[in-house]
């Protein structure tokens, strides 16, 4: 398995990254939802089929756990929990369960350093080189370039012998020369800008430069500039020596290893079922150190709180008016469907937002700008036997419940004529 840190997937309108695995690990179906919507709310009409959907792509994707939150003004905020925090048990997740969030803090990253622009204290036209020696291209690669993903910089997540240095020392702290000297132990992918591909070096180093222009750990800066702000009292940026993870918090799961599934993260045919029917079992790897992806995807938060900072993300709260359409604008399509990517922030047909996949989780926060829709999606693995992050697949999912046919996927017999193929294909990421 690629240890990256997020996992935008092509799924017919998403596109461009990925990392992780998981399953239920027992022969049963997962529970059915357990949250309710508050006494004094009405429980908005969506909510049956959003349930039944979600308790049959669980089944059908060996996922153990999910929470997922819907915030609608028109038609309704709803929270659901649904299965197992720990697989084999009848340990219901939770909904204020604390979840590595993987590249969803990139978002947080490029925040800042949009920030700083706008106090002029760096440019998005700056080269890289003006704040970290050694970069490879370091003189043409700007900042803008690398919080778009077109630096042309390789990925030191995909590096064969990082990856078995994960599986053989699940607890190691990876400090941030260590990444960069892998990555830039290889030859660049292409010139800068002259196309996309997803790589965690990237944010890596624009961790670095916001560390160096505010004078405080990342951590503080995070909570200083964004956590604090918004009233984000669960979410965190733990140390590099810190593998725990806040409670309450269910298990993380993942099928395979960081060295086996290196190309792909689609276990062999006879693996699938095996895994779907619950008789090959997934790993626990929640106790895993997240510190190689750092800053970007090593933050930890609720659903709650995702949405209220995807809500901020998108609809603006952290940057100035002028600052934020920037960032909206940049947003550009990558690759096959209506999948899109600019700074620091991902499109998903309607919505905007980003995803993030570490061992044992996967997240999705996605806000729709024109009709203020909010989806978030938590699960307790990675990616699905078939290879797919499992938040996507539950994103899949529900999605034509609330934009209709457009958006239905292959094989799904409401799924209207004509309607655009999904490839479920992954591109580079973390």
């Amino acid at each position: 398995m690629k240890a990256l840190a997020a996992s935008i997937l092509t799924v017919g309108l998403m596109a461009a990254s990925a990392c992780s695995s998981g399953g239920t690990g027992t022969d049963s179906a997962p529970s059915p939802a357990s949250a309710e919507t508050s006494a004094e709310q009405t429980r908005p009409e969506y909510v049956a089929e959003v349930e039944s959907t979600i308790d049959q792509l669980m089944r059908d994707n060996a996922i153990p756990g999910a929470v997922i939150q819907v915030s609608s003004p028109e038609r309704g905020d709803w929270t659901g929990t649904f299965g197992t925090s720990t697989i084999d048990t009848d340990d219901p997740i939770d909904a204020g369960d604390h979840f590595r969030i993987g590249s969803n803090t990139k978002t947080m990253t490029v925040t800042a350093v949009l920030q700083l622009v706008q106090e002029g204290r760096l440019s998005l036209d700056d080269p890289i080189s003006k704040y970290i020696d050694g970069v490879p291209n370091g003189d043409t690669i700007t900042i803008a370039q690398l919080a778009e993903m077109r630096s042309g910089l390789y990925s030191y997540t995909f590096d064969p012998e990082f990856n078995a240095v994960l599986d053989r020392e699940p607890d190691k702290a990876w400090t941030q020369e260590e990444l960069l000297q892998i990555a830039f132990s290889h030859p660049v992918e292409f010139p800068p800008g002259e196309q996309f591909e997803y790589s965690n070096t990237n944010t890596v180093l624009l961790g670095l430069v916001v560390e160096e222009l505010t004078g405080m750990p990342i951590a503080d800066a995070f909570e200083e500039r964004i956590f604090t702000p918004l009233g984000l009292e669960n979410t965190s940026f733990p140390a590099i020596d810190d593998a725990s993870i806040p409670d309450p918090h269910p298990q993380g799961y993942m099928f395979g290893t960081n060295v086996s599934t290196i190309d792909t993260y689609e276990l062999p045919e006879q693996e699938q079922a095996a895994a779907v029917a619950g008789t090959l079992k997934p790993d626990d790897v929640t106790g895993d150190n997240p510190s190689w992806a750092w800053t970007a995807g090593a933050a930890i938060s609720t659903v709650d709180d995702m949405t209220t900072y995807v809500k901020a993300l998108v609809g603006g709260g952290l940057l100035d008016e002028q600052m934020q359409q920037t960032r909206l604008d940049s947003v550009q399509p990558v690759g096959e469907g209506s999948a899109g990517y600019g700074l620091g922030m991902a499109g998903f047909g309607p919505l905007l937002g980003h995803d993030g996949q570490l061992p044992g989780f996967m997240t999705f926060m996605g806000h729709d700008p024109e009709s203020d829709l909010t989806i978030v999606v938590a699960t307790n693995l990675s990616t699905v036997p078939s290879g797919e992050g499992s938040a996507l697949t539950i994103v899949k999912g529900i999605l034509p419940i609330f934009y209709g046919s457009e958006y239905r996927q292959p094989g799904d017999p409401a799924r209207a004529p004509g309607a655009g193929e999904s490839t479920s294909t992954p591109t580079p990421g973390g």
